[in-house]
């Protein structure tokens, strides 16, 4: 069993020895410490430094990070992230969050962000669907108009939150009025922005 560490911050500007120092008294030796540098908007499981933690990461390891949000780009997605790692029995223990599943409290805050999770995922559900009622009401004809980011990203995390959950991609689209080809047309243009973000930015 290995203690695994993990940084991330959002610019080249910015510098994770703060994160690396707290690791390293947690216990993780400097080269099981893995890192990225890119946006908050993109997903946790699509960070090269993730994807490279996640392939060396056994179960009854615990992977460590300095705050909980260095995990994902959303609550939903650090609880995506959290709920994967826990499926292959790896743990994960968040130093300034006081999260550690070795203890009672630590374990009754995962539980927490699990349920603060669920209500996010009501409260975009409300948000998209009174978005279109209001449309609807103003006169909007639905087709295939060009979208609003911001809705085609709340709704992708209800989709992916709703895959998390077992759900087929059909039944997960349908939860917001998609069928699985709307569905992974938004996923790819989501791709898409999220590598033209982070080229702009010159990462």
């Amino acid at each position: 069993m290995a203690l695994l560490g993990y940084t991330r911050v959002s610019t080249v500007h910015q510098d994770d020895e703060l994160q690396r120092d707290a690791l390293r008294t947690a216990g993780v030796q400097a080269d099981h410490i893995y890192s990225d540098v890119v946006s908050g908007t993109k997903e946790a499981r699509t960070r090269p430094g993730m994807q490279r933690l996640l392939g060396f990461a056994r179960p009854g390891d615990t992977i460590v990070v300095w705050r909980i949000d260095r995990l994902g780009r959303s609550l939903l997605d650090v609880l995506a992230t959290v709920h994967e790692l826990r499926e292959k029995n790896i743990a994960v223990q968040s130093i300034s969050d006081g999260i550690d599943p070795a203890t009672t409290t630590g374990r009754l805050m995962l539980n927490m962000l699990g349920t603060l999770a669920e209500y996010e995922r009501e409260l975009i559900v409300e948000r998209v669907n009174a978005g279109l009622a209001a449309s609807r009401k103003a006169g909007t004809v639905f087709g295939r108009p060009l979208s609003d980011p911001k809705v085609i990203g709340e709704k992708l995390e209800v989709v992916w939150a709703a895959r998390e959950r077992g759900k087929s991609a059909a039944d997960a689209a349908r939860l917001v009025g998609w069928s699985r080809a709307t569905l992974y047309r938004h996923q790819a243009q989501q791709a898409s922005r999220d590598s033209a973000q982070v080229a702009s930015s010159g990462v």
